[in-house]
C-alpha cells in the first residue's frame, strides 16, 4: 500500500483499467440501462422544489456560486452591518432578475424574489421604481429576504437540524423506500470541548436511530470530529483515544442493532484510520454484529488496496465507496510540501476508472457488504451489469442531489438506496456542506455535465476506461508534479512527514546525527570566537576583494550552474542540515525541512532569475549607435544573517550576492554558527571559490567591523530594526566612503484582522500557526490579533481550547509543536515582559521545567494602540474593532510605522480589496496563515520600519546587488553607417 501512495498514475491505472473494462456485449447493455437512468434523472429535474432550486441555480453559474458563497457565511454573521456588507458583496453584482419567475416551483420563485429585491437595493441600480419602493423598508427588509433564501438553502442541503427532525423528514413521501445514513456534524474538532460535545451528539444520535430500528437508518462518524489533534505527529496520543471512543460508539450501535460507518477523510489520515478501524473491528464485544463499516475514496491511489484490507479483516464490513471529497486540498498540500507525486488521481476519468475497479472488487469480496455512493448514471448502470440478479448491496446518494436516479430502482426493481443525510444547525453545517458542494459543482462532475444542454448523451456516457487508455493514463497536463511547479526552476523536494514510518525514520536520523552545541548565553563559545576573529576581518576582506575580478568574470551561466549544484547538495545533505537546525536553532522537524527546502529554492530561483533578468539589454537609439545596459557585480558584499533562519536566510542573502558576480563576507548569527559552516562548506564543494565566500562568525563587534570597512560595496542584513539603523548610519561615515546599498529586512507588529464573516475554525487554525509555530520566532509571525467585537468572545474561547492542545517540548520530538526560544537573553526578555502583562493574560500554558521554554501566552489589550513594539516570541496580543471600521483599523495599524505582514480573514471580497489598497505592508495574507512565504510565489520583505526592499525571493531582488552600467558605441566611427547603407528598397 505504501508504494501505491506516490506511484505514477500510469502505473497505478493500468491494472485498474483492466479490472474496469467492459466487454463489447456488456458495454451495449450498460449503455441501454444508462440511457434509461439518464432519462429518469432529467425528468426529475422538473419535479420537487429541491431539484428545481438546483436546476435554476446551477453550481457552475455566477448566480449559483454567489448564492453558495453567501450561504457559506451569512448565517454565522451576528451583526447587521457586516451582514449588509456581505449581501452587497455577494448578490450586488449578480443578475437575479434573469431567474425571476423561471421556475415551476413557487418556493424557488419566492427565494429568487427575495434575492432580486436585495440586488435592487444593494446593487448598482441607483434609480428605478423598484428601488424607490423597497428603499422605504430599508436594509432590514433585505436581510430578511436573504435570510429566507438561506433558510431555503438549508432545507436543500441539510436533512434536519436535529436527529429527530431528520428522521421525521425521512418519513415524507419523497423519501419512501429509502433509508438514511445520518451525518451529525460539519467541521472537525478544534478543542477538547468540541470533541466531547461531538462524541455526545453521536452517542445520542445512535440511541435516537435505535428507537426505530425497523426504519433501517444508520449513523456516519467522522474521526476528526472526535479529537482535536487527529494528526500523524500526535499518533501515540490520538489513535488510542480515538480507538476507545469509536469502540464505545460501535458498542452502542451494536446494542441498538443499527449500522455505523466511519467516514473517509484526507489521505494523510488514512493509515491512522485503518489502525483505528482495524482495532475496533477485532473487539470481541462486536462479534456477530454485521453493522460496522467504513468509507473508501476512489480518487485515492490506495483505494483498491484499502478494499482488499477490509475484506481480510475476517468479519463482515460495510464499505461505502465514494469518489472523494478533498481533491483540491489534497492537490495543494502535495504541491506545498514538495512531495514526489500525488496520492490521488488528477483526472476525473481516472477516478471513475478507479471507482469501477473498486466496485468490481467489492462485489467479488467475501466479507464486504458493498455500498456504492454515486450520482453518475453510467457508474450505476455498470454496477447493475456486474451485480446481475444480486441485491446484496446498496446504492447511496447525497441528500439534495441525484434525485431521480434511484427512485425507479428502489420502488419498482427492489434495489436498496441510502441517502447520506447531514444533520445539524444550519449556521454551522450549511457552511461546511457548501464547501463540499462547490467541489461537486466542478466542471468535470456528472452533476454539472447533466445540466449542460450542449452535451450529448454519448458524451455524458463516454467510457472512462477508453478515455484513460487514449491518454495513456498520464497525469492531467494542467497539474504538474510538485518538482515541476515553477516551470523554469526546479521546486525543492519535501519529506512526507504525514507518513508515520517516514516521520519516525526522519526523527531517528536527525537525532542520530552528532552535534556538540555551545551552551546558549555563555561566553565560552561564540563570544570568545568573536574576540579572536575581530582582527581577521580586514584580512578576509582583502581576500574577497582580490577574488572579485576572477569570480565576476566567470559569467552568469557558470555562476548560475554552481548555485544549482549547491541546491542539489543541500537536498542530498538535508538530514545533517535538519539536525543542525533542530539542535542548534531549536527548530521542529517541519520547520527544519522547510529551512533546507527554502535554501535550495533560493539557489535555484536566483540561478533562473540570473539567466533571464541579468543578460545585457540592448536599448533603442538612433541609427549608427549601439546602446546596451549591463548588470555587473559591485565588489565585496557583507551579508549578516539572523538565527531564526540560520540556513535559508544566511544562504539566500549570500547566493544572491554571489550569482550577481560579487564576492561575499558572510556573518551568521552568533547563536547558529555551525549550520552556517556546513552551508559554506557545501557552497565551496559546489564550486564557489573559498575566497569568494568567506565565513566570519561572531557577534555584534564582528558585524560592526565588517560594515565599517570602506571596501564593503553593499550590505544585506536581516534582523532587528535598531541594528539595521546602526548599520545604515555606519555606511554613511567617512567622507571618502562610497555610497553603497543596504538591503534590510527587519521585524514588525504583524496584525491579523478578523471580521464576523470569517470561519472561526479556520481563523483559529491559522492563528495558532501564525503565532506559535517556531515559538513565535519568525519575522512574519502574528503579534496582534484584531477581532470584530461581535465574534471576539467566541473566537477567543475557541483559541483558548485549541491552545491547550499544543505540545511544548523537545523540537526533535515529532509530537512537538512549540520548542524553546533561542537563548537565555531572549528568554529573560520575553519572560520579563510576559510577567509585566500578567493581569491581562487570556490564556497561558504550562511548559517543561528544564529548558528555555516561554509559555505560549495570549494577552488582552484595551486598544490597538497599546502595542507599540515587537515581542519576538510566542506571545499573542488580542484587541477588538467595531463593525464598519475596517478602514480606520487598517490606518491605525499603518500608523505604528511597521510594514512587514498583515492578515485578513473575511468572506467579503470588497473588504479584501479595501485592505489590499490601504495596507502598507510587504506581504498581505487573506484567509490563510501569515507565515511560510514561498520563494518565487510570495516574495518576502517589508517597508517602513520593517525593511528597505527589494523583496527576497522575488524578481527584483538580484538587481539591487548589481551595478548598472550603460555602454554607448558609435558604430559609424570606422567609416559610414553600414547598416543604413545596406537597406533594400523596402518592397518598392
Amino acid at each position: 500500500m505504501e508504494k501505491l501512495h506516490r506511484a505514477s498514475e500510469p502505473d497505478v491505472l493500468k491494472p485498474l483499467a483492466e479490472r474496469a473494462r467492459l466487454s463489447p456485449e456488456s458495454r451495449g447493455r450498460v449503455m441501454g440501462h444508462a440511457l434509461g437512468l439518464l432519462a429518469d434523472l432529467r425528468a426529475a429535474q422538473t419535479r420537487g422544489w429541491v431539484n428545481q432550486f438546483l436546476q435554476e441555480y446551477r453550481l457552475n453559474s455566477s448566480e449559483g456560486v454567489a448564492l453558495l458563497s453567501l450561504a457559506e457565511a451569512f448565517l454565522r454573521v451576528p451583526d447587521p452591518e457586516t451582514a449588509d456588507l456581505l449581501i452587497a458583496d455577494k448578490i450586488g453584482d449578480a443578475n437575479w432578475k434573469s431567474h425571476s419567475g423561471k421556475s415551476n416551483s413557487m418556493l424557488v420563485n419566492s427565494a429568487t424574489w427575495g434575492l432580486m429585491l436585495g440586488r435592487a437595493l444593494v446593487g448598482d441600480e441607483q434609480t428605478g421604481s423598484l428601488r424607490r419602493l423597497i428603499s422605504r423598508a430599508g436594509e432590514p427588509f433585505v436581510r430578511q429576504a436573504v435570510g429566507a433564501a438561506m433558510k431555503r438553502m438549508g432545507e436543500v442541503f441539510v436533512m434536519g437540524r436535529t436527529i429527530d427532525e431528520a428522521m421525521k423528514r425521512m418519513k415524507k413521501p419523497e423519501n419512501h423506500g429509502f433509508t438514511a445514513s445520518f451525518d451529525m456534524l460539519g467541521e472537525a474538532a478544534r478543542t477538547k470541548a468540541d470533541a466531547e460535545r461531538y462524541f455526545q451528539a453521536y452517542f445520542e444520535a445512535i440511541r435516537a436511530v435505535g428507537r426505530d430500528p425497523k426504519a433501517g437508518h444508520s449513523i456516519s462518524v467522522k474521526l476528526s470530529a472526535l479529537h482535536p489533534r487527529y494528526e500523524v505527529g500526535q499518533y501515540d496520543k490520538c489513535v488510542p483515544e480515538l480507538t476507545d471512543m469509536l469502540a464505545q460508539l460501535a458498542s452502542e450501535a451494536c446494542s441498538q442493532r443499527i449500522p455505523l460507518t466511519v467516514d473517509a477523510e484526507e489521505s494523510e489520515r488514512l493509515d491512522m484510520s485503518l489502525d483505528i478501524i482495524g482495532s475496533v473491528a477485532k473487539r470481541p464485544e462486536l462479534k456477530g454484529w454485521d453493522g460496522f463499516g467504513m468509507a473508501v475514496q476512489a480518487y485515492g491511489k490506495r483505494a483498491r488496496a484499502v478494499i482488499a484490507w477490509a475484506d481480510q479483516l475476517g468479519r463482515p464490513m460495510h464499505v461505502r465507496l465514494v469518489k472523494g471529497a478533498y481533491w483540491d486540498s489534497e492537490i495543494k498540500r502535495t504541491q506545498v510540501e514538495g512531495l514526489s507525486d500525488y496520492p490521488l488521481f488528477t483526472r476525473k476519468s481516472a477516478t471513475d476508472v478507479s471507482y469501477l475497479a473498486c466496485a468490481r472488487d467489492m462485489l467479488d469480496a467475501r466479507n464486504i457488504v458493498p455500498a456504492f455512493a454515486s450520482h453518475n448514471a453510467l457508474t450505476v448502470a455498470t454496477i447493475l451489469e456486474w451485480a446481475g440478479d444480486s441485491r446484496d448491496f446498496e446504492f447511496q446518494r447525497l441528500h439534495g442531489m441525484g434525485e431521480g436516479l434511484y427512485e425507479r430502482l428502489v420502488r419498482e426493481e427492489g434495489y436498496h438506496c441510502r441517502i447520506y443525510a447531514p444533520v445539524g444547525g444550519h449556521r454551522d453545517l450549511l457552511a461546511y456542506l457548501v464547501r463540499r458542494l462547490l467541489e461537486n459543482g466542478a466542471n468535470s462532475s456528472f452533476v454539472h455535465q447533466l445540466a449542460d444542454e450542449q452535451l450529448s448523451e454519448a458524451e455524458l456516457l463516454a467510457d472512462p476506461v477508453e478515455k484513460i487508455i487514449a491518454v495513456g493514463g498520464v497525469r492531467h497536463p494542467s497539474i504538474p508534479l510538485p518538482v515541476e511547479l515553477f516551470g523554469e526552476w526546479k521546486n525543492s523536494g519535501g519529506i512526507d512527514l504525514q507518513e508515520r514510518k517516514i516521520l519516525a525514520e526522519t526523527a531517528a536520523a536527525v537525532a542520530a546525527f552528532p552535534f556538540s552545541p555551545v551552551p546558549k548565553g555563555t561566553d565560552s563559545g561564540a563570544a570568545a570566537e568573536t574576540r579572536a576573529a575581530t582582527g581577521h576581518v580586514g584580512a578576509a576582506i582583502d581576500r574577497a576583494a582580490a577574488a572579485f575580478p576572477a569570480w565576476s568574470s566567470r559569467g552568469r551561466e557558470e555562476r548560475a550552474t554552481i548555485l544549482e549544484r549547491l541546491a542539489d547538495l543541500l537536498e542530498e545533505n538535508r538530514i545533517p542540515l535538519m539536525s543542525l537546525a533542530v539542535k542548534e536553532a531549536f527548530k521542529t522537524l517541519p520547520d527544519a525541512i522547510g529551512e533546507v527546502r527554502e535554501a535550495a529554492d533560493f539557489c535555484r530561483y536566483y540561478a533562473a532569475r540570473t539567466r533571464s533578468d541579468l543578460a545585457p539589454l540592448v536599448l533603442p537609439g538612433p541609427t549608427g549607435e549601439r546602446n546596451e545596459l549591463r548588470m555587473e557585480g559591485r565588489g565585496v558584499w557583507a551579508t549578516i544573517a539572523p538565527w531564526n533562519f540560520p540556513l535559508a536566510i544566511f544562504l539566500g542573502q549570500a547566493v544572491a550576492a554571489l550569482v550577481t558576480g560579487n564576492t561575499v563576507i558572510a556573518k551568521p548569527a552568533p547563536q547558529t554558527p555551525e549550520i552556517a559552516r556546513a552551508a559554506v562548506k557545501l557552497a565551496h564543494q559546489a564550486g564557489v571559490p573559498e575566497d569568494a565566500l568567506i565565513l566570519i562568525p561572531g557577534g555584534p563587534e564582528i558585524g560592526a567591523a565588517i560594515t565599517a570597512d570602506p571596501r564593503i560595496a553593499g550590505v544585506a542584513f536581516t534582523g532587528s530594526t535598531p541594528t539595521a539603523k546602526k548599520i545604515a548610519r555606519s555606511l554613511l561615515e567617512g567622507d571618502d566612503r562610497p555610497i553603497v546599498p543596504l538591503i534590510a529586512e527587519t521585524g514588525g507588529i504583524n496584525a491579523m484582522i478578523v471580521d464576523s464573516t470569517a470561519l472561526p475554525e479556520q481563523v483559529v487554525a491559522d492563528v495558532l500557526t501564525s503565532s506559535f509555530r517556531s515559538a513565535g520566532q519568525r519575522c512574519s509571525a502574528l503579534r496582534l490579533l484584531l477581532l470584530q467585537e461581535e465574534v471576539a468572545a467566541n473566537v477567543i474561547e475557541m483559541l483558548r481550547g485549541a491552545m491547550e492542545q499544543l505540545v511544548i517540548g523537545d523540537p526533535g520530538d515529532p509530537a512537538t509543536d512549540v520548542g524553546p526560544v533561542i537563548d537565555q537573553a531572549a528568554y529573560d526578555h520575553l519572560m520579563g515582559y510576559r510577567e509585566s502583562a500578567k493581569g491581562r493574560w487570556i490564556k497561558t500554558l504550562p511548559v517543561p521545567a528544564q529548558g528555555l521554554f516561554v509559555p505560549p501566552t495570549m494577552v488582552r489589550l484595551d486598544s490597538i494602540d497599546d502595542l507599540s513594539r515587537e515581542w519576538f516570541g510566542p506571545i499573542l496580543h488580542v484587541a477588538t474593532w467595531k463593525a464598519g471600521a475596517l478602514e480606520e483599523t487598517i490606518a491605525r495599524i499603518n500608523a505604528k510605522g511597521f510594514g512587514l505582514t498583515m492578515g485578513l480573514h473575511s468572506r467579503i471580497a470588497r473588504s479584501a480589496e479595501l485592505t489590499e489598497a490601504r495596507a502598507r505592508v510587504g506581504n498581505l495574507y487573506v484567509n490563510r496563515s501569515m507565515i511560510g512565504a514561498v520563494v518565487g510565489s510570495q516574495p518576502f520583505g517589508g517597508e517602513g520600519l520593517s525593511g528597505t526592499g527589494p523583496k527576497a525571493g522575488g524578481p527584483h531582488y538580484l538587481q539591487r546587488f548589481c551595478a548598472e552600467r550603460s555602454v554607448s558605441v558609435d558604430t559609424t566611427s570606422a567609416g559610414g553607417n553600414a547598416t543604413l547603407l545596406s537597406l533594400d528598397e523596402g518592397g518598392i
